[in-house]
């Protein structure tokens, strides 16, 4: 068994971490850290959890999660940092949920986060946790940084035309969409029902602390620098990501069957899925499912083409790809205890 131990269990990644991990076979959770909730049962924080877990909240002690296989942070930024140097020390392989080894460049992350990395260190050292891009990189990982939920989306949809060099790279423009979970459990007046219901509205424009991640990803797939224009925007739904990607065909691109592209190249990967030509993913066909569909088509053959992702924010988007990753880091099934299809209605 797997032993493992969650920092910031009280978080819709954190909780969503836990509804995955009670059904993985291979696994035991043997603590969940919450300083606000230090005491209390996880099960009476989250009722959906009665019969799965009999935890209760613990304050973070680097000691006793160095014991653990492996510690997931479901924290924000700035928590994580400082404790992995410890854990990795005592033998412990961290999984990463937050923002803080995501960039590699120190003064890049210092800069879109606001403050000092207290162990840069340890950049180099993290594996960006994207399967389909670093699987076997994963497979080694001590240190794993998981993607952000867009910067998935995005770089699963932009991959196989980056990857056959079939696009302008410095052309690239990605409008997204997120459901309110994406802004976290936190109390923000934003996120109140009577101000996100009935309402569709773009955020961070002038620049989204994702978006050196996702260029920094794309540039590494490209081979060579990557130009983004990135607009989030929020929706009145409470998960999935929609992102819909734009970029101009060169020569080669324009002669080449697209459709086959994006097949061959995801006809292996058990958690994406290309829909057949002439349909369109819905953020409804993946709650709750470690899926990233994907659509394609090239508008009146004008030379554009656009790609359509979507993914539920919290599994695929951050707490089932994490699993994903921890599957393949200790030799497991890479689709175990993530497996389940989508919720409908």
């Amino acid at each position: 068994m797997i032993k493992v131990g969650i920092v910031g269990g009280t978080g819709y990644t954190g909780v969503e971490l836990l509804r995955l991990l009670v059904a993985h076979p291979n696994v035991e959770i043997v603590l969940i850290t919450s300083r606000a909730e230090s005491g209390r049962r996880v099960d009476d924080l989250f009722p959906s959890l009665r019969g799965h877990i009999d935890l209760s909240f613990s304050d973070p002690d680097n000691k006793v999660l160095g014991a653990c296989d492996a510690v997931f942070f479901a924290t924000p930024h700035n928590v994580a940092m400082r404790s992995v140097p410890a854990l990795l020390a005592a033998g412990t392989r961290v999984i990463d949920l937050s923002a803080d080894f995501r960039i590699r460049d120190v003064k890049l992350w210092e800069h879109w986060y606001g403050e000092t990395h207290v162990c840069p260190e340890l950049l180099s050292q993290a594996v960006y946790g994207l399967p389909e891009r670093n699987r076997e990189d994963i497979r080694t990982a001590q240190l794993l940084a998981c993607p952000g939920c867009y910067p998935t989306a995005v770089q699963l949809g932009y991959m196989p035309l980056l990857a056959a060099g079939l696009i302008d790279p410095q052309s690239l423009i990605a409008n997204a969409v997120s459901g309110v979970s994406g802004a976290g459990r936190q109390a923000k007046i934003d996120n109140l029902l009577a101000e996100a219901s009935d309402s569709f509205k773009a955020y961070a424009v002038s620049g989204h602390r994702h978006l050196p991640e996702i260029e920094q990803g794309l540039s590494d797939i490209a081979g060579s620098e990557v130009s983004l224009t990135f607009v989030p925007h929020l929706a009145p739904m409470i998960r999935g990501i929609h992102a819909t990607l734009y970029a101009s065909l060169n020569e080669a691109g324009r002669a080449a069957n697209l459709q086959s592209v994006f097949e061959d190249f995801y006809q292996d990967e058990p958690f994406v899925d290309v829909l057949p030509v002439g349909q369109y993913p819905q953020t409804r066909s993946v709650r709750g499912a470690n899926t990233c569909q994907l659509g394609l088509t090239v508008p009146e053959n004008k030379g554009t083409v656009v790609v359509t992702a979507v993914e539920d924010n919290l599994v695929k988007g951050a707490a089932g790809q994490a699993i994903q990753c921890m599957n393949l880091m200790f030799g497991q099934e890479e689709s175990l205890g993530i497996s389940q299809p989508g919720l409908l209605p």
